[in-house]
């Protein structure tokens, strides 16, 4: 197990746009998926994106399953399930009109919650760890989780959709907690 920092806004490097990967996955890259995962599950978050650790590819990983309350209630599984995703190369096709609010938060800004409005549902292209590529409708709580984590491979932060000001209250408290 590798758990690796998790950047902290206003890190600049969690704005820098990543880079394509390609393949076949070399082991390092290989490695790097392993430690998002491991990471991710330390933090504990239900995603992580490469940018977030510090490394500029077109990565992320997620975990809505083992986060939901659905789960974690279960007293058959009080642990929870795991479903880990990795999503390499991911390209939105489509996103939907319809809009949905969710409160968002991200390991790269803590201690940190707002709502925030994204497209209800969207169709993703993305590539899987052999190279297959892979086509696939989302939505509800998947489609705003997949948008919050590659908006990471952008240089975008959920307190990006917020009010200036309110930015600026988050990065001025983030400075001083971080320091």
């Amino acid at each position: 197990m590798a758990v690796r920092e998790v950047l902290i806004h206003p890190d600049d490097r969690l704005r820098e746009i990543a880079e394509p990967v390609s393949f076949p996955l070399s082991t390092k890259v290989k490695q790097i998926i392993e430690d998002m995962a491991d990471t991710m599950y330390d933090a504990p978050g239900v995603g992580l994106a490469a940018p977030q650790i510090g490394v500029s590819l077109q990565i992320a990983v997620t975990d809505t399953l083992w986060r939901s309350s659905e789960v974690r209630h279960d007293p058959d599984n009080p642990g929870g399930s795991h479903e880990l995703k990795v999503w390499i190369n991911p390209e939105f096709l489509w996103k939907s009109d319809e809009m949905a609010t969710w409160e968002e938060g991200c390991l790269s800004v803590p201690e940190t919650f707002a709502e925030v409005t994204r497209p209800a549902a969207v169709r993703l292209r993305w590539f899987d760890m052999d190279g297959e590529a892979h086509e696939q409708d989302f939505d509800d709580f998947l489609a705003v989780a997949l948008q919050h984590e590659f908006d990471h491979l952008l240089g975008k932060l959920f307190i990006d959709y917020l009010s200036p000001l309110k930015r600026k209250m988050i990065t001025k408290k983030l400075k001083k907690l971080y320091k």
